[in-house]
């Protein structure tokens, strides 16, 4: 029988949402496509993706989160109510949901995502901290007396935090990610070439040939295309690895910045265990070619990659509903309602 709790990764890029029973069940762009005249949602997901920039008067693309949290609370709420309905048709029970949210999140915006959870059809609905999320889904036992480093890269925040026995001992987050990197590399074409190009041709360039620790031996090329800001006319040029590694280094530096700061602060007793278990690095983030290897020389702290980084915070908002009455922390409980 189907389960009715379900957790979503409700990120800036993406949203994933997962079934502790059935695993995976969907992974859509956050993105919403709504007709002007009427109001109405016309598509989400993928389908409203591929309109971004590309849509007439009578349609608005719009990408609903920013850094994190919602910055259109309407389009949110639909976009959630879009994307429930669309692995529960059928189902007359609604569903228990978890969403992880990032570790700096206010009331206001927690408040914010619950209604939109709410809205869109949720029986009842938690709020859990990214970090705390991607342990689980990493397979980490927080439960034990020890610490363990998590660093989350999602689209909008980085999440950093030590967890041990059930709760977070320190935490910190920042809005530096993924979408950053895109928007660094948007930056870098045109103050370099005069060339504009698109957020999402830029993160194709950074999923090709991104990097953070250039090798002289393991340059490639990839291609992009815009506009050139000289001429007026479309163009294209070949941008290298060790373009890329320079196009996102200041980047990358405000999130070293935020693991050192939590580095500074952890207890000696927790500092002792994060040399022996190291650095989880999960979320999209993570797949940045040569980060692991920067991080192990700026913390000198063995470097894990998690399974499947990018859905591994869905899957630990799924496995949530499992320490619901053992986790001290991490759980925004006064953001929690029934409905």
């Amino acid at each position: 029988m189907p389960s009715n709790d379900i957790g979503i990764d409700l990120g800036t890029a993406t949203v994933i949402i997962y079934d502790a029973q059935r695993g995976l069940l969907l992974k859509e762009p956050s993105v919403v496509a709504v007709d002007t005249r009427t109001g109405n949602i016309i598509t989400a997901g993928s389908d409203a993706q591929q309109m971004l920039g590309r849509t007439p008067d009578r349609i608005r693309a719009v990408m609903p989160l920013s850094d994190g949290v919602i910055s259109d609370f309407d389009m949110t709420a639909a976009m959630i109510s879009y994307f429930i309905h669309k692995v529960y048709s059928g189902n007359l029970i609604k569903p228990r949901v978890v969403i992880c949210v990032p570790s700096g999140i206010t009331e206001v915006e927690s408040d914010a995502v619950v209604s939109a959870a709410a809205s869109a059809g949720a029986r009842k609905v938690f709020l859990v901290e990214e970090p705390v999320a991607a342990a689980l889904g990493a397979g980490i036992d927080i439960t034990r007396p020890e610490g363990h480093l998590i660093l989350d890269i999602g689209g909008g925040t980085s999440d950093i935090a030590v967890l041990s026995l059930s709760g977070i001992v320190c935490k910190t987050s920042v809005r530096t990610a993924g979408r950053k990197f895109d928007q660094a590399i948007v930056r870098y074409v045109r103050g370099k070439y005069g060339l504009l190009i698109g957020e999402r041709m830029a993160e194709r360039a950074k999923i090709d040939v991104g990097s953070i620790c250039f090798d002289p031996k393991d340059d490639c090329v990839t291609e992009v295309k815009g506009r050139n800001l000289r001429t007026g006319l479309p163009g294209r040029i070949s941008l290298t690895r060790s373009e890329l590694c320079e196009a996102l280094t200041d980047q990358v530096a405000v999130i070293l910045q935020a693991v050192h700061r939590i580095l500074e602060i952890t207890p000696p007793e927790l500092s002792a265990d994060l040399h022996r278990n190291g650095l989880m690095l999960t979320g999209g983030g993570a797949l940045l070619h040569g980060l692991d290897q920067l991080l192990i020389k700026e913390t000198h702290l063995p470097v894990h990659i998690a399974e499947n980084p990018t859905e591994c915070v869905a899957k630990g908002t799924a496995l949530a509903f499992g320490h619901l009455d053992r986790l001290r922390d991490g759980f925004s409980l006064s953001s929690t309602y029934s409905h």
